[in-house]
């Protein structure tokens, strides 16, 4: 009986020692090892980056009336200038109203606005009865950006009187973006309804950070016209079409510009001045192109519209 027992004590004993350097070698093993993260952690991190919806034109951009997240931007559908091109100039679109869908976005209940950019009050009811005014407008429906950042700008005037102080003067913002911060190029779309006849919604390349919507002058440059006479037109029937009473005004024009412009409420006879080409001259002394990224060169060229924009509120 004794030897059973030191038998089965002795057995015990080795099992015991055993199992110890088991623990012992396991804790050294896994203290070794880096913490192991699971792949579905590791999924729901992605890289963001932004995109940057580009407007160039007579554009105004208005909080959606109907729709507290959303903004609208809107510009005139004039004879002066051709039909609004939406990235490619094979999206040709005819005056209506368009939604800009983008995916994965990170919204801000209100945007930053450059200080540059020429600011308004407008209300909700105008931008409510330019969105019902047929044949008369774009529009162009998008979720609330972080911010509203410069891509051009100018040297110009802009007052409620006419002419406009020269205190108003400063380097308006004539081309911008608004900017969103998203998670994925892939999915980005325009829908909508033009004033007459169909569209097919279009699902949109974003190959670069950029997405471009432009509305180009009819006619090219002319040499002759030292008035800026195609900004002050767009002006006025930007500012027409939002009902602003802001009229607008260039440092370097010559005074008699005064007597021809088509903003001017009380403009002279037509026998005291003769009408000037309803087109523009580039002034490369009056303001400065600063180029956001190297896709802003629309199809490799630039468009020029020294006239500002405008970012409204109720």
């Amino acid at each position: 009986m004794k030897t059973r027992r030191f038998f089965f004590t002795t057995m015990i004993a080795l099992v015991s020692v055993s199992a110890t350097l088991v623990t012992l070698f396991l804790v050294a093993c896994n203290q070794s090892q880096p913490p192991i993260v699971p792949a579905a952690t590791e999924s729901k991190v992605a890289a963001s980056k932004d995109v940057y919806v580009v407007f160039e034109g007579p554009w105004a951009f208005v909080p959606d009336p109907k729709d507290a997240n959303s903004v609208v931007a809107l510009a005139p559908k004039t004879k002066s200038h051709r039909e609004l091109i939406a990235q490619t100039k094979e999206n040709i679109l005819k005056s209506g109203i368009y939604d800009l869908s983008i995916p994965a976005y990170s919204g801000l209940a209100t945007s930053t606005v450059d200080p540059n950019i020429l600011r308004a009050k407008i209300d909700p009811q105008i931008v409510q009865h330019v969105l019902d005014s047929k044949s008369e407008r774009y529009a162009i429906r998008l979720p609330m950006p972080a911010a509203y950042v410069e891509v051009t700008h100018y040297r110009s005037r802009a007052d409620s009187v006419y002419p406009p102080d020269a205190s108003t003067e400063k380097d308006y913002v004539t081309a911008v973006s608004l900017r969103y911060n998203v998670t994925t190029l892939s999915g980005f779309s325009l829908a909508g309804s033009p004033d007459s006849g169909s569209f097919s919604p279009l699902l949109l390349r974003v190959e670069t950070p950029t997405i471009n919507f432009v509305i180009e002058p009819v006619r090219d440059p002319d040499p002759a016209d030292k008035c800026h006479t195609h900004e002050r037109e767009a002006f006025r029937d930007l500012t027409k079409l939002v009902n602003l009473s802001l009229f607008l005004d260039f440092p370097n024009d010559p005074s008699e510009c005064h007597a021809k412009d088509p903003q001017n409420p009380h403009p002279v006879k037509a026998d005291m001045a003769p009408r000037l080409p309803n087109f523009f001259v580039r002034n490369s002394a009056g303001g400065l192109r600063q180029h956001l990224l190297a896709a802003i060169y629309f199809f490799g060229m630039a468009h020029d519209c020294e006239s500002p924009v405008i970012v409204g509120g109720g």
